[in-house]
C-alpha cells in the first residue's frame, strides 16, 4: 500500500449522500453544511463554485470539482442571482426566509430541483464524515479544485450519473464504491499535474529510499519498526535513512510512523468496539497504556473520551 492509498482508505465512502440536480437559470444555492469533502461533477449546462474566501470557478460538462469543507460555498449560474437554496446540515434544503425545499423539489429517485427537462444537471456526492486517516489527506488539499474534461479521460462518470438513480439490490453500496473510485481517479490526475504542489507524502513515494520506507509504515504499521529494522529492511544506513526520510517526507522516519500510527488508531476507535489493547496491537503499541499516554500527548484527549466523542462537523 502507498501512501495514497493509505489515507484515501479514510474518506471511504458508507452511505454517502448522493443526488442528481436540474436547474434552469438562474439559480444559487449555498452549502453550508458543513460536511469535510463534496465531489461534484457537471453533466450539462455549467455551473460556478466558490469556496467562502475564494473566486469563482466555471465547470463546465466532464468537469470535476473537489470542495473541501466544512466552510460554506456558493454553487450557481455565475449571475449574480443571490442564493434561492440554503443546504443546512443532514442536507436540509431551505429557502432564504427557511421554508422547506427538499420534498417540494424532490424529482425522483435521488433528483433533486426544479424540473427535470432543466438546462443544467450536477452529481453531487458528499462524504459526511472523514476520520482522523482522511483527515491528514483534507488537510492537503485547497478549498476547491477542479479538474477540467480534457486533464483526463475516465469512464466512470457515465457509469456513476446513471447508477445515481436507479433503485436495486446493495445499490447504495455500488454508488459509494464507485464514488470512491471517482475520487480517487481525480486525486491523481490532479496530484499529477506538473504544475501540482502535491504533498510531500505523494511526491516521496517515488523516492527510492523514502518511498521505500513508507510503504513498509502503510504496509504493515503493527511492526515493531525501529529506525535500525527500517534502514535494514531498505538497504540502507540509518543515518541515510533519516537524512532521505527527511528531506523528502518532511518529518522524521519515526515521527511519521507515530502519527500514521495515531491517526489509525483514531479511526479504529471510532469503527470498532475492540478493546484499547487490541487496537494498540494493531498500530504497533504494546499495550493499551502505552497507546492511551502517546494518544493524549498527540490529541489532547483519552483514546476513550475520544472514542465517545461525535465527529467535529
Amino acid at each position: 500500500m502507498d501512501a495514497l492509498a493509505g489515507l484515501l482508505e479514510g474518506p471511504r465512502a458508507s452511505g454517502a449522500f448522493l443526488l442528481r440536480i436540474v436547474l434552469d437559470p438562474p439559480w444559487s444555492i449555498r452549502v453550508q453544511d458543513g460536511s469535510p469533502l463534496c465531489l461534484a461533477v457537471v453533466l450539462n449546462g455549467e455551473a460556478y463554485f466558490e469556496p467562502e474566501h475564494g473566486r469563482p470557478v466555471r465547470l463546465r460538462p466532464g468537469d470535476v470539482a473537489i470542495v473541501r469543507g466544512p466552510q460554506p460555498y456558493l454553487m450557481s449560474d455565475g449571475t449574480t442571482t443571490p442564493p434561492q437554496v440554503i443546504v443546512h446540515p443532514g442536507q436540509r434544503c431551505v429557502t432564504p426566509e427557511g421554508v422547506e425545499l427538499r420534498e417540494r423539489m424532490a424529482l425522483g429517485v435521488r433528483t433533486w430541483g426544479s424540473n427535470l427537462d432543466g438546462s443544467v444537471q450536477l452529481l453531487l456526492g458528499v462524504y459526511e464524515e472523514v476520520g482522523a486517516v482522511g483527515q491528514r489527506l483534507l488537510d492537503v488539499l485547497p478549498p476547491l479544485l477542479v479538474v477540467s474534461e480534457d486533464m483526463w479521460d475516465s469512464t466512470l462518470l457515465p457509469v456513476l450519473a446513471g447508477e445515481a438513480t436507479k433503485q436495486g439490490p446493495a445499490q447504495g453500496v455500488m454508488l459509494d464504491r464507485l464514488l470512491d473510485l471517482l475520487l480517487i481517479s481525480v486525486l491523481r490526475v490532479w496530484f499529477d499535474r506538473p504544475e501540482a504542489e502535491a504533498p510531500a507524502w505523494y511526491r516521496a513515494f517515488t523516492h527510492p529510499v523514502a518511498g521505500a520506507a513508507l510503504r513498509l509504515f502503510h504496509e504493515d504499521p503493527a511492526n515493531d519498526w525501529t529506525l535500525a529494522r527500517v534502514a535494514a529492511e531498505v538497504g540502507v544506513s540509518r543515518a541515510t535513512l533519516a537524512e532521505c526520510f527527511r528531506d523528502a517526507v518532511g518529518t522524521p522516519p519515526m515521527t511519521y510512523l507515530t502519527e500514521w500510527r495515531l491517526a489509525l488508531a483514531a479511526d479504529l476507535l471510532r469503527q470498532s468496539d475492540a478493546t484499547l489493547n487490541a487496537v494498540a496491537r494493531q498500530v504497533g503499541y504494546g499495550s493499551g497504556f502505552a497507546l492511551s499516554s502517546a494518544f493524549k500527548r498527540v490529541y489532547g484527549i483519552s483514546p476513550q473520551a475520544h472514542r465517545t466523542t461525535a465527529p467535529a462537523r
